[in-house]
């Protein structure tokens, strides 16, 4: 065989060569974290077994190649061609990584901006807002190098990296909830647009995690009575992360996080304590543009719905426009409540993907009202439900204010979805309402006979 014949047969085979190495670089990933998984003591500590632990990882990482093959089919209807944006991106950063690994890390702080450093509360136009996209780039851009730029053995990487957030929660929900330890699994991690959501290559996953990061230290802080390092540092990454991709998440939370410290060391109703943080956080939300026009937060919010209505998109809805002033603030709450909890509506569906956000969202729904009907006299509201309850609602209500795209409504509130649910999942009476069906259908079927 000569070099010109040799020569052709490579170049006519190399497209499945390519693809064979990347699927054996895939498997050997693959089988290496989920043994890792096995192996990492924050995920081992929380009483899971080792078949659990890579089954959640595994449904992680299918979840995320759902995802990205999405992104790439219907990502235009799905609104999630950012994923793979972020992908294609991440290819020069890459490049840059390994060519000139200082500019790598410096140029993520340099504004190019004549403003400079200002525009926090989310200017179009300025650093703080195009910080989340510089980040995910330039950690796409770290998994490159050890995946050859491979979308979905990126996926491995996230899928690991993002499975610190809900082992968190789990072991905190555990904790709360010692004997619903299988209720508690399929409740954290079963949700399924937190699922979806949480393990595609996108934002979302780093966000949980930094929330679920930050309960997981105060929670076990209080509970144990210390502070260690590695919750001060995991405090400080998580916050850093929020301030980085969605500063108001942060913003939101500072409150929730007040008010569950005082709750702890006062004697009364943990009630109280939070109505009476919140209401002054609303107070100071309105009063501050008088105090300083850097700390205008609605004009803040009622610009981010501004930069969502010149958008268009197949989603989309008609809103109320946003005005910075506490009465259309005021006004526009039925509207922001039903945007981010009640839709989409049955209405609102175009294609498969809606109407599985309208089941979701519909299913959950119904399982509130199960769980108040059978268990309004028991429930009990203390200091950590109540963070739950009030931070999960200030960000579904920062949603509804400003977003009008189903898709997006969608993704953005899967992240507070398990803080609002598990409680409700985990304590649905089950076998009473399995009863309760029975002797309904056993009635209806009675034949009397003559």
């Amino acid at each position: 065989m000569d070099l010109q014949t040799l020569c052709i047969i490579t170049f006519i085979l190399r497209p499945s060569i390519h693809h064979s190495l990347e699927h054996l670089l895939f498997a050997g990933y693959l089988i290496s974290f989920a043994w890792l998984v096995t192996k990492t003591r924050f995920f081992t500590r929380s009483g899971l077994t080792a078949a659990q632990l890579v089954s959640v990882f595994l449904c992680k990482v299918m979840a995320g190649i759902f995802y990205g093959w999405i992104g790439v089919y219907y990502g235009e209807m799905a609104q999630m061609v950012d994923t793979w944006m972020f992908h294609y991106g991440s290819l020069d950063e890459s490049r840059l990584l390994l060519s000139h690994p200082v500019n790598f890390v410096t140029n993520l702080f340099h504004s190019s901006y004549s403003s400079g450093y200002s525009g926090f509360l989310g200017e179009e136009k300025s650093w703080w807002n195009d910080l989340d996209v510089n980040v995910m780039l330039k950690l796409f851009g770290i998994f490159n190098v050890a995946s050859f730029g491979h979308y979905y053995i990126n996926v491995i990487f996230y899928s690991f990296l993002t499975l610190f957030g809900p082992i968190a929660l789990y072991r905190v929900y555990q904790d709360y909830f010692p004997h619903k330890r299988v209720s508690v699994l399929l409740a954290v991690f079963f949700i399924p647009s937190f699922l979806y959501w949480t393990s595609g290559l996108h934002k979302e996953g780093l966000l949980f995690n930094s929330i679920a990061l930050i309960i997981y230290a105060f929670y076990f802080g209080y509970k144990e009575h210390r502070v260690t390092a590695k919750r001060v540092i995991a405090f400080l990454l998580s916050a850093l992360t929020l301030l980085a991709f969605r500063n108001y998440i942060l913003l939101v939370m500072l409150p929730a996080l007040l008010a569950w410290v005082i709750a702890r060391r006062l004697t009364w109703r943990p009630i109280i304590t939070y109505s009476i943080i919140y209401f002054l956080f609303v107070l100071f939300f309105f009063a501050a543009p008088f105090i300083s026009s850097n700390l205008d937060f609605p004009g803040a919010v009622a610009g981010k719905q501004q930069q969502f209505l010149k958008l268009t998109g197949k989603s989309e809805i008609p809103v109320q426009p946003l005005q910075p002033t506490w009465q259309s603030f005021f006004i526009n709450v039925p509207q922001a409540a039903s945007l981010s909890i009640l839709r989409p509506y049955f209405s609102d569906i175009r294609h498969l993907l809606s109407m599985a956000a309208a089941l979701e969202i519909n299913g959950l729904l119904a399982l509130f009202v199960i769980y108040l009907i059978w268990n309004w006299r028991h429930i009990r509201l203390n200091a950590f439900s109540l963070f739950c309850l009030f931070f999960s609602f200030s960000v579904l209500l920062i949603i509804g204010y400003t977003v009008n795209f189903l898709g997006a409504i969608v993704r953005y509130r899967s992240i507070v979805l398990p803080l609002l649910f598990v409680p409700v999942l985990v304590q649905v009476p089950w076998r009473q309402f399995e009863k309760y069906l029975l002797n309904i259908s056993d009635k209806n079927n009675i034949i009397d006979l003559p």
